[in-house]
């Protein structure tokens, strides 16, 4: 194809693309909403059907696809796919773009309906593989499994809605993505609240909330493919150098970049073989830590990819690494102070969102010991966000699996070190210490491949963080109260006491950034 072919079929040339910091914001202000959402959503779970078994089978039965999701869709294949489509993007024409979205949808269409039919026939099985601590008790068992093959099907729909964000995001489109979560909160919101009391087994109705979730989500994205010209018309076809591309990406992107997804599944199952409500409170306190994660760790990373992607496509090395420096200290002005936070405010943020209805004293303390634990992690999983697009940007799939492996069967030795005299928290803590090693190793193999540089700064940077975590951890000291007085309050005291310890966290940190010198220009990275 001659290249004036290539420019009467491109589009108009794009607009100036926007700066990360105001791109991230976008993301992550979508994304608040989101997690906000998620809170007000798993409060509601708590109210009614709190820490038992009945709540212990949804949670299993719903993480099963929605790991699955965050490892294939959200994982390894946006990992894959963002950085083969910025290259058919920059080389190839409009045409050749459309074909390349049509072939994977296809593709990976197909994969996605087989795996769905073979999960739900086999439900039982994946739930025993899963959760092997209900084969001792049948009822929890078999509700998991029912409800298993209501929820499974959330995988083929979350899916293509995850492929459908990755067009959107390649092209600096980020608000649609990061809002389309927002429509698995309010469908299960509204299952719980108005289906469940009239089902005959109420857990049910949380279970087809995320089936209806992922038909919203997905067709709620399509009008924008749609204006971009780029709504698929799925066509089958393994032998596309693009579909290929993006398998053999894929393949190795799994340990790559989901390590801690994984960590968190093994997390469940060994926790099934523990006492009822060991999955329920892990749940609670991973919501929480998933809060910032989300919110900043997912948006940075988000923004970046494509970024990154287009800096490597056009060989500018520099350029690569000041992004990723700029990502590195963005997480760090904001992962420091969540860890702090969730750790001296456990049992208070605990009780203040989940404590209502069947949730006990004990489901408090018992999720509070695993959120500490979890919050010691908490920098190093955001920190793996934004370092394992380092490597995907630049279409090194090999050393992520190398690392990937190592972290998993730290994991598990960890694991086996912990379970037995911290029971629950000691399988969050596991997961902190094998994300940890996860992030070193990352590091160091961005910093050996020349792909990390640090920027000038980082000093000044360090005690300015010190400083302004140091006000904020006496801030949290001094207004906190003791536990008991928290399980006391009623549930608008709770939230009060809880806003006014925030906020006046929150101030208090970034003024003493300010006063340290930090500038919101310091981060503003085009």
């Amino acid at each position: 194809m001659t290249s004036s072919v290539k420019r009467s079929d491109s589009p108009k040339p794009p607009d100036k693309a926007p700066g990360l910091l105001r791109s991230s914001g976008v993301v992550g202000a979508m994304t608040m909403l989101s997690r906000v959402l998620g809170l007000v959503r798993d409060m509601v779970i708590a109210r009614y059907f709190g820490a038992g078994a009945d709540a212990d089978a949804f949670f299993v039965a719903f993480k099963i696809p929605n790991f699955l999701r965050r490892l294939f869709a959200e994982g390894a294949f946006s990992q894959a796919f963002v950085p083969v489509l910025s290259s058919y993007r920059a080389q190839e024409s409009m045409s050749e773009v459309r074909r390349l979205v049509n072939a994977v949808s296809g593709s990976l269409g197909l994969v996605l309906l087989g795996v769905t039919l073979a999960a739900v026939l086999g439900a039982p099985a994946l739930t025993a593989v899963f959760a092997p601590g209900f084969l001792d008790e049948p009822v929890k068992f078999e509700l998991a499994s029912t409800m298993l093959r209501i929820t499974f099907p959330y995988l083929l729909l979350i899916s293509l809605t995850a492929f459908a964000g990755a067009i959107l995001n390649s092209y600096d489109r980020f608000a649609v993505p990061a809002f389309t979560p927002v429509l698995l909160n309010l469908a299960m919101i509204g299952a719980a609240v108005f289906l469940s009391p009239v089902m005959e087994t109420p857990v049910l109705a949380l279970a087809w909330g995320v089936f209806i979730a992922g038909a919203l989500q997905l067709f709620f994205q399509l009008p924008f493919l749609m204006r971009l010209g780029l709504l698929p018309r799925p066509r089958v076809d393994y032998r596309h150098e693009g579909v290929r591309r993006v398998l053999r990406l894929m393949a190795p992107a799994l340990f790559g970049v989901s390590v801690s997804q994984i960590n968190l599944l093994l997390d469940t199952v060994l926790a099934s073989l523990l006492q009822t409500g060991s999955v329920s409170w892990l749940y609670y306190s991973d919501r929480l830590s998933e809060l910032p994660l989300g919110v900043f760790g997912v948006a940075i990373a988000t923004v970046i990819l494509p970024s990154l992607s287009r800096k490597h496509a056009a060989d500018s090395p520099a350029q690569f690494a000041a992004t990723l420096d700029w990502a590195v200290r963005s997480i760090l002005l904001i992962g420091v102070p969540a860890a702090l936070a969730l750790a001296l405010l456990a049992e208070p943020l605990i009780a203040t969102l989940f404590h209502y209805g069947e949730v006990t004293d004990r489901d408090v303390a018992m999720s509070a010991g695993s959120l500490r634990a979890y919050s010691a992690g908490l920098l190093a999983f955001m920190l793996i966000k934004v370092l394992a697009p380092g490597f995907f940007a630049r279409q090194d799939t090999r050393t992520p699996v190398k690392i990937g492996v190592i972290a998993m069967v730290a994991n598990m030795v960890f694991n086996l070190a912990l379970i037995l005299p911290l029971a629950h928290v000691g399988l969050a803590l596991a997961t902190s210490l094998s994300a940890w090693l996860n992030t070193v190793l990352l590091w160091r193999g961005l910093k050996k491949a020349g792909a990390w540089q640090s920027q000038p700064g980082w000093l000044r940077f360090g005690g300015q963080l010190l400083l302004a975590n140091g006000a904020l951890a006496a801030i949290i000291v001094y207004l906190n109260q003791p536990v008991a007085a928290w399980l006391s309050m009623s549930g608008l005291e709770r939230a009060w006491a809880m806003a006014v310890v925030v906020v006046a966290g929150v101030a208090v940190y970034f003024v003493v950034l300010v006063l340290a010198g930090v500038r919101v220009r310091h981060f503003r990275h085009r």
